[in-house]
């Protein structure tokens, strides 16, 4: 009996469900998501692949989530309401941050309001040194106090933060033991587990956020399973996780912290997977959907990644100079940056007259005008429609109608006539603005880290991505943008290419100079027994486990750590030069500078632990299995595209991928696909190559 994994992601607003076989044919479905419940939009995509492939559920052998969930919980202010123990004097450490703020100069900006309110927010008496020592007894009497305090307010989850509990958790254990014996229907976070590392406020946001979120996640994925079971899918949930692996459903609901930037990561994920089969190292992922768009950097073939991340900002981004505009979570992820720009960003006119794109999304409901289901603002998907990008008539093979004279009239109605302006001219503006918005990203990944992307080669897809990435190129001075099959759901493709994974992380607050190798050792150790014994309870032999070790290091005081990777097996004496120079290298590359004479110091321990299928996922049928009947989709062969001021209207032939030769095409071109739509503007050229992906090369106009 062949085998099917599916992968699903939920957008803001499509959701796409990938089914893939042991040989790599794929299936694909594209539905509109359902904002309302999610998972109904799955149901659906995933019941009518089961249908058209004549198949049975007892035939899926695993099913690979990719879901924003958590994210919006917290965009939207839609979490639990948490209440926060901490140390006595702490009790305002969520209110002071670090003081900073990403845009120094921007008087409007505010500080995103903290998940707990003040009012709960409970100070007990207790205190612990800095190497563990108990200073200062714990007060039950004074925890009793502030869980019935907490109850009477009625929460449903509690974040315990207490100070250095990372070096002894001792008195959040007691609390622990506390809330489960006195509050056993309550959620419970104790930072000691979550996050044993230094640094309080860090720890205590991140456990704020694992509360506010967790029931959310939890009755989310269990509904989900549930639903799944109801159609004959009995088989394993697995949740796609922000580094970049996946994670049983139990454990997404225990720490759903580690699943805030699902989405994003798989298509990530996806890229890696690609840009290794067909030899490129040096990549920009670019993903953009409905509501937002994503860029990540992978450098001589490794992605980049980083141990902390703000969310519910205008720029979602792990960036190390561009902190204080959202919620902390410190936990692994990968280098990500997000913005409010996507095919459902509404267009609107500020005070002033300024025209403005975003962030503000139509999403699924009602959608972009063009989408005739109720919605009425003009977005970026409306103006590619009056440009000429996209086609008139349906997306995603007919199974979406598009009512182009409805686009037009918004458009006119609510930009073009109040701005004195052409309806061309509103809807190109909107365009550029977009791109605008969406080259911060880019540049975020790229320039602001220290890289130039002009060597790199920009990976595009989402179903807007190949709209835009040509435009995005130019503005970035890039000289090749490479469109893979499938782009408008690659995310959900990307998820079945990614392995279970695991991280543990432990502070080691020292000098490299000071540092015992035994104790050095002693940790990591620890860690590496710790991750053994979690994949061999999940099913994964010491044989199928893939163990990697990191320190976070930096010199004697900065604020800020690079994570390094440590040599496999013990450390020697000499592998604290390496590790030094490794470290030295990774400084001079991303800051521009190294300091010899200083000390180096580590900070924490992390262990990556991952579980290897038994059998690698091929990708052999996946050329030939994708969209076999695209040409069919075409209702002409040319259309009028207007591609700004300096070319005008010009009539552009419209093709499939499968009509593109492996010799260049001259643009102007547009590729139009089951899930999703290439422009290739005037001045660039376009090629399939022979792993079906479109190759574009770009020159500025």
């Amino acid at each position: 009996m062949t085998r099917y994994r599916v992968g699903v992601d939920v957008g803001g607003t499509f959701t796409d469900v990938v089914f893939m076989d042991e040989a790599g044919e794929v299936t694909i479905k594209k539905v509109l998501s359902t904002p309302k419940d999610y998972s109904e939009g799955i149901l659906d995509a995933i019941g009518l692949s089961l249908n058209e492939k004549g198949l049975e559920g007892r035939e899926i052998e695993v099913v690979i989530h990719g879901t924003t969930i958590a994210t919006n919980a917290i965009l939207t202010r839609s979490g639990a309401k948490v209440g926060l123990i901490t140390t006595r004097g702490f009790r305002d450490v969520l209110e002071f941050g670090r003081i900073r703020r990403p845009q120094l100069y921007d008087m409007e900006w505010e500080r995103p309001t903290p998940l707990v309110p003040r009012y709960l927010r409970m100070e007990v008496q207790e205190r612990i040194a800095s190497d563990g020592e108990v200073l200062v007894p714990l007060d039950m009497a004074g925890v009793a106090r502030a869980v019935r305090s907490l109850l009477e307010e009625k929460v449903e989850s509690v974040a315990v933060c207490l100070i250095n509990s990372y070096r002894n958790p001792r008195h959040e254990a007691e609390i622990g033991r506390y809330l489960a014996s006195e509050a056993p229907g309550i959620f419970v976070n104790l930072s000691s587990v979550l996050l044993p590392e230094i640094k309080e406020f860090e720890r205590a946001s991140t456990t704020v956020v694992n509360a506010y979120v967790q029931p959310v996640v939890k009755g989310y994925v269990e509904s989900f399973a549930q639903k799944l079971g109801s159609i004959g899918m009995v088989c394993p949930l697995l949740v796609m996780q922000s580094n970049g692996g996946v994670t049983p459903a139990r454990r997404a609901i225990d720490k759903p912290i580690h699943i805030i930037e699902s989405g994003p990561a798989a298509g990530v994920i996806g890229t890696l997977f690609m840009a290794r089969r067909t030899g490129m190292e040096n990549l920009i992922s670019f993903d953009m959907g409905g509501t937002t768009a994503k860029a990540c950097i992978i450098e001589k073939g490794e992605v980049t990644k980083t141990n902390e991340y703000e969310v519910g900002a205008g720029l979602n981004i792990g960036h190390r100079m561009l902190k204080g505009g959202g919620h902390v979570v410190r936990v692994p992820i990968l280098d990500i940056a997000e913005v409010g720009a996507g095919g459902g960003s509404i267009a609107w006119i500020a005070v002033g007259g300024i025209l403005k794109v975003g962030p503000q999304s139509a999403g699924a409901s009602p959608g972009p005008v063009g989408y005739d289901l109720g919605g009425s603002d003009p977005t970026v998907t409306d103006a590619n429609v009056v440009l000429g990008y996209l086609n008139p008539e349906y997306l995603a093979g007919g199974a979406l109608r598009i009512n182009a004279d409805a686009a037009r009239r918004s458009l006119h109605d609510r930009i073009a006539r109040p701005l004195g302006l052409e309806l061309v001219q509103a809807a190109y503006g909107i365009h550029l603005i977009s791109n605008a918005t969406m080259v911060r990203a880019v540049r975020a990944v790229s320039i602001e880290r220290g890289r130039d992307p002009r060597k790199f080669v920009l990976w595009a897809f989402g179903g807007s991505g190949p709209v835009h990435a040509a435009h995005l190129a130019q503005e970035m001075e890039m000289v090749q943008v490479v469109i893979p099959p499938a782009p408008g759901l690659f995310s959900s493709l990307g998820l079945l290419f990614s392995d279970l994974e695991h991280h543990y992380t432990q502070t080691f607050w020292n000098k490299f100079a000071d540092a015992r190798l035994e104790d050095v050792n002693e940790a990591w150790t620890q860690l590496v027994r710790k991750a053994y014994d979690d994949l061999a309870w999940e099913g994964y032999a010491n044989e199928r486990a893939q163990i990697q070790a990191i320190a976070d290091v930096r010199y004697v005081g900065q604020n800020s750590d690079l994570a390094i990777p440590l040599p496999n097996g013990s450390l020697r004496l000499e592998s604290l030069a390496i590790l030094r120079e490794a470290f030295e290298q990774e400084h001079e590359h991303t800051y521009g500078y190294r300091v010899p004479e200083s000390p180096v110091q580590f900070v924490n321990l992390r262990v990556i632990a991952r579980g290897l299928r038994e059998r690698p996922q091929t990708f052999q049928g996946l050329t030939r299995s994708l969209n076999p009947s695209s040409a069919a989709c075409l209702p002409s062969r040319q259309r009028r595209a207007y591609f700004g001021p300096a070319f005008g209207w010009i009539e552009t032939s419209v093709v499939s991928r499968d009509q593109l030769d492996h010799s260049f095409q001259e643009g102007p071109l547009i590729v139009e696909e089951y899930d999703s739509t290439t422009v290739v503007p005037p001045r660039c050229r376009a090629r399939r190559d022979e792993w079906g992906n479109i190759n574009m090369e770009v020159r500025r106009s």
